[in-house]
């Protein structure tokens, strides 16, 4: 019977979360270990080695491509598809290109009333924050 071995370490249960799916979209069984002992008490992640992705033994190089074909793919998708019909706005971000973008107010106001003339924006597609 094959091991299960450490496969990732991760500092958020999400980004473990993501790659677990993505393993098991592919036919690859893998577990997390640690998640809810780091939730409870973050302190404890550097102890314990982090959140981990554990994967078979016999998985772990199909694992690797796998991940790695989705990292490919991802930066592909955002080359790709970055923009949408009918933006808010009439500028582009200035870092990928997208027109998918939205400007954040947390930032820039006070009970609802703006403070500043230039307001903060966000990327949908690469998350890049920039001023207009």
């Amino acid at each position: 019977m094959s091991e299960l071995i450490r496969f990732k370490f991760y500092e958020t249960a999400l980004e473990a979360n993501r790659d677990k799916q993505i393993l098991s979209e592919n036919g690859i069984n893998s577990f997390i270990a640690n998640e809810q002992l780091i939730q409870s008490d973050w302190l404890l992640s550097q102890a314990v080695g982090g959140i981990q992705l554990q994967v078979f033994e016999e998985d772990l190089e199909k694992a690797k491509q796998v991940l790695q074909d989705y990292k490919d793919n991802e930066q592909y998708s955002l080359e790709v598809e970055h923009t949408i019909e009918d933006p808010e706005f009439d500028f582009v971000c200035p870092k990928c290109g997208s027109n998918h973008i939205y400007r954040d107010d947390s930032a820039t106001s006070f009970f609802g009333i703006s403070i500043l003339t230039s307001h903060k924006f966000k990327c949908y597609y690469c998350g890049n924050e920039f001023t207009h």
